[in-house]
């Protein structure tokens, strides 16, 4: 996966703007790790109200940018049509420090255990060299969407 293709991380993941929060993969090794990045910037439309005058990217959303790069990480390798997984569980999540407008979110997801119902994942989040999250998730297969009659 190229790190600037966009259109690879869409392909693998359904969320599109404005919770689609990956912009760049840096690496993968599917079924293993993946380490992505986001940028954090005060046109974020969350920062609206989280909070007016000091704003702080909510918990929730550093989580689920975490997810979702584990979701990448969960996928298919080179050629082959991505899985789709849903995150089911979030064990031991712990914020570290605020993520502000202007940082760069790192994140990276190591998949621990993984069958073909579900899988386990752990997934720290940083800020340069400071650990901003942390998190285990579980996450399950879903079914293919239906077809259009």
């Amino acid at each position: 996966m190229s790190g600037s293709d966009i259109e690879t991380i869409q392909e693998r993941l359904s969320e599109r703007y404005p919770l689609l929060l990956v912009d760049r993969i840096l690496s993968l090794t599917p079924g293993v790790q993946a380490e992505g990045l986001k940028n954090v910037t005060l046109n974020e439309e969350f920062f609206v109200g989280h909070f007016p005058g000091h704003p702080v990217m909510p918990g929730v959303l550093i989580l689920e940018a975490m997810a979702q790069v584990g979701r990448i990480a969960l996928g298919a390798a080179e050629g082959e049509p991505p899985p789709r997984w849903r995150i089911a569980a979030i064990d031991s999540a712990r914020f570290r420090r605020p993520v502000v407008p202007g940082d760069q979110l790192r994140l990276r997801v190591m998949v621990e255990s993984s069958g073909s119902e579900g899988a386990r994942l752990r997934g720290e989040a940083y800020v340069g060299e400071a650990l901003a999250a942390e998190a285990a998730f579980l996450a399950i297969r879903c079914a293919p969407p239906e077809a259009a009659p």
